[in-house]
């Protein structure tokens, strides 16, 4: 199996596309941003993931002072070898990959591909996290119907449907059919599958690596931390001086969602304490009145899984397929969908 190394994309002349992927650590968004200031970069929408100790962000950027798509090559070269030098920080044998590009493309699709490409499934990557928390995921072969079934029961949340069928299809495979019941907390979801060539799966082995693959792309979209949205004019340099200021109160960001709309800047921030404490509510009243009360609120705690009640994880298997909430033939999403 192999991973879609692109999705469609649309050319822009609004803003340069920056894909970067890297080991995570704390204050690096910070770093990036002040980079991105200094190179004379104005970050108009950005979505940053951290799982497993991986980091991939997504930026759209234009020129400080035409405000339009960065093109020159030599200034695209040095801005892609001066973000490449912040992820690798002073390890030099930390893996980095920064790209540059023009266009639109879905963010959080691509997110999700990034993740995969520097195998942040792995399982060697959950150790130390709570296992009661992670999804429950099963595969077992249909022999009847030569197709694989696959049984996910998570907590519930927004576009949870979205990360497994993309998943699912950027691994090369097809869903034709599926049931899914999210009336409660939990969400329960089957899928019957096949390679693009119609044929089942194979092994143990890729058996268990759908698991692991599903058990990440659910998980990269669980925040963990403190929410904080921010709302305020926008101008040069907002994320720069915002991250900073995180980075200077021992503050590590998990998750980042940066959008302008029109002449504002509306931003939501997962913060975490660096050193692993609980988030000292103190400083965040100390950050909220260096940046402004009124422009930086927090909006509740963590979005941390809890683990739901205890029901086999193949609940749906088989006989769910046939109950009315149900949808069949997905086929192959959309590259660019």
């Amino acid at each position: 199996m192999t991973m879609v190394k692109s999705i469609g994309m649309i050319p822009s002349d609004d803003h340069t596309v920056i894909e970067l992927i890297g080991s995570d650590r704390p204050g690096l968004l910070s770093e990036l941003c002040a980079v991105l200031t200094h190179l004379k970069c104005n970050v108009l929408n950005a979505e940053l993931w951290t799982h497993n100790t991986r980091a991939a962000s997504v930026m759209q950027v234009s020129d400080e002072e035409s405000g339009a798509a960065i093109s020159d090559p030599e200034r695209l070269a040095n801005i892609k070898q001066m973000l490449s030098n912040v992820l690798k920080g002073s390890n030099e044998a930390r893996e980095a990959k920064t790209a540059v590009g023009h266009g639109v493309t879905h963010t959080e699709r691509r997110l999700h591909q990034m993740m995969f490409s520097v195998r942040d499934y792995e399982r060697g990557a959950y150790e130390g996290s709570d296992e009661k928390q992670r999804p429950v995921v099963n595969v077992v072969d249909w022999y009847d119907k030569d197709c694989s079934v696959v049984t996910i029961r998570c907590k519930d949340r927004p576009k949870l449907l979205f990360d497994t069928i993309c998943t699912l299809t950027d691994m090369e495979y097809v869903v034709f059919h599926g049931n899914v019941d999210a009336e409660g907390p939990e969400a329960h979801q089957e899928y019957c599958i096949r390679h693009i060539d119609g044929s089942p799966m194979k092994s143990d082995a890729e058996r268990q690596r759908v698991i692991q693959c599903l058990e990440a792309a659910i998980e990269r979209r669980v925040s963990e931390g403190l929410k904080l949205e921010l709302c305020t004019t926008d101008r040069v340099g907002l994320l720069s001086n915002v991250t900073r200021i995180f980075r200077e109160n021992s503050l590590t960001v998990t998750r980042a969602e940066v959008a302008t709309r029109g002449n504002k800047a509306v931003n939501t921030f997962y913060v975490r304490d660096a050193s692993g404490y609980p988030v000292d509510l103190k400083i965040i009243e100390s950050i909220r009145k260096e940046i402004g009360q009124t422009i930086l609120k927090v909006k509740g705690n963590s979005q941390d899984s809890t683990q739901g009640p205890q029901e086999s994880p193949t609940r749906f298997l088989f006989g769910g397929l046939f109950k009315s909430k149900s949808f069949c033939n997905f086929g192959l999403v959309r590259s660019y969908s």
